[in-house]
C-alpha cells in the first residue's frame, strides 16, 4: 500500500482520455434526463398514506412484496414509532377504500393487521419551493465561485464551478438512467456531494498553488501531477473510509436510506474523479501561469538611481 501511495502517477498525461470519459458520462446523463426523466417520489408528486398496526413486528420487505404483487406501484414501507406501527406510502391518487384494501391484503397470512388511518399526502416540495431551491442552488454556486476566486484566482473558481455542475448532472443522470426513485433524501445527498467535492477540490487547489509558488519550473502538467500525487493518500483514506460506511448503509440500512446512500456513493466516486480531471485538469486549457499567482514586482525608479 505504501509503495502505491509513493508512486508518481501521470494524471495529466491521461487527461484527454479522462475528458472523453467525462463527456460521455455527461452526455448519457443529459440524454437520460431528457428521454426518461426522473422517477420522482412522493415528496415531489404526492400520493396516498396508509398507517397500519400489527400484533407483532412484521418484515417490511414482505409487506412491500405483498402490496406490489397485488398491483400497487412505487410502494414505500417504514416503521412509524413502534416496530409494530407501519407507514405505507403509495404513489397513486387517494381512494376512500384503499385503506381497507391494504388491510385485507396484509391480513391474508397468519397476521393481525388493524387500519389506523388512510389519507392523501400532498407533495412536500411544491412549485414555489422548487423554484426557491433552484435559486438557492445558483446563489450557493455563485458564492462558492467568489470564495474560490478570492482565495485562489478566477481560473481556479471556473474549474471548481464546472466540477460541481459536472458532479450534480452525473448523479442526477444516474438516477434517471436506472429509474431509481428521486426523493428528498436523494436531494439531501446531492447537497452533501457538492460539499464533499468542493472540499476535495480545495485540498488539491491548495497544494497546486503552494507548489507553483515554490517551484522553479514552469511545467504546469508536472506541477499538477506532483500536487495530486501528494494529496492522493489523503483522498484515498477519506474516500475509502466514507465508502465503507455507505456500503454498510446500502446493505443494512433499509429501504428508506438506500437511495440516499447510493447517491452518495456515486457522488463521492465522481467527485474524486472531478477534483483531478475536471477542476484541476481544466486549469491547463485555461492557461494558468505562475504570474497568475505571483504578481510581478514593480520596478522602483528611485532605487535604480541610487549608486
Amino acid at each position: 500500500m505504501q509503495s502505491f501511495i509513493n508512486r508518481q502517477i501521470d494524471f495529466m498525461g491521461k487527461r484527454r482520455l479522462a475528458f472523453a470519459a467525462s463527456g460521455l458520462m455527461l452526455l448519457a446523463s443529459i440524454v437520460a434526463l431528457l428521454v426518461q426523466g426522473l422517477n420522482l417520489g412522493l415528496d415531489f408528486t404526492g400520493g396516498t398514506l396508509v398507517e397500519v398496526r400489527y400484533a407483532t413486528a412484521p418484515a417490511l420487505a414482505s409487506v412491500r412484496e405483498t402490496l406490489e404483487a397485488a398491483g400497487f406501484q412505487d410502494v414505500a414501507v417504514q416503521t412509524f414509532g413502534a416496530s409494530t406501527e407501519v407507514l405505507i406510502r403509495l404513489q397513486q391518487a387517494f381512494d376512500a377504500g384503499v385503506g381497507d384494501q391494504v388491510v385485507d391484503l396484509l391480513n391474508q397470512g397468519n397476521t393481525s393487521v388493524e387500519l389506523v388511518r388512510a389519507e392523501f399526502v400532498g407533495a412536500q416540495v411544491g412549485d414555489q419551493l422548487r423554484d426557491q431551491s433552484g435559486m438557492g442552488m445558483l446563489v450557493a454556486l455563485g458564492i462558492v465561485m467568489l470564495y474560490v476566486a478570492f482565495r485562489f484566482q478566477y481560473k481556479f473558481a471556473l474549474g471548481a464551478l464546472l466540477a460541481l455542475i459536472h458532479d450534480v448532472i452525473i448523479v442526477v443522470g444516474a438516477f434517471a438512467l436506472f429509474g431509481l426513485e428521486f426523493d428528498l433524501t436523494v436531494l439531501a445527498a446531492i447537497l452533501a456531494v457538492i460539499g464533499y467535492s468542493l472540499n476535495d477540490t480545495i485540498v488539491v487547489f491548495d497544494r497546486i498553488r503552494e507548489n507553483i509558488r515554490k517551484s522553479r519550473i514552469d511545467d504546469m502538467p508536472a506541477i499538477f501531477n506532483e500536487s495530486i500525487n501528494q494529496t492522493l493518500s489523503r483522498t484515498l483514506a477519506t474516500s475509502g473510509t466514507t465508502l465503507l460506511v455507505l456500503l454498510a448503509l446500502v446493505l443494512l440500512g433499509g429501504d428508506m436510506i438506500h437511495n440516499f446512500a447510493v447517491a452518495l456513493i456515486i457522488g463521492i466516486g465522481i467527485g474524486t474523479f472531478s477534483s483531478i480531471y475536471v477542476a484541476s485538469a481544466l486549469l491547463l486549457p485555461l492557461k494558468l501561469q505562475r504570474e497568475d499567482l505571483i504578481p510581478a514586482r514593480k520596478e522602483d525608479p528611485e532605487a535604480e538611481e541610487l549608486p
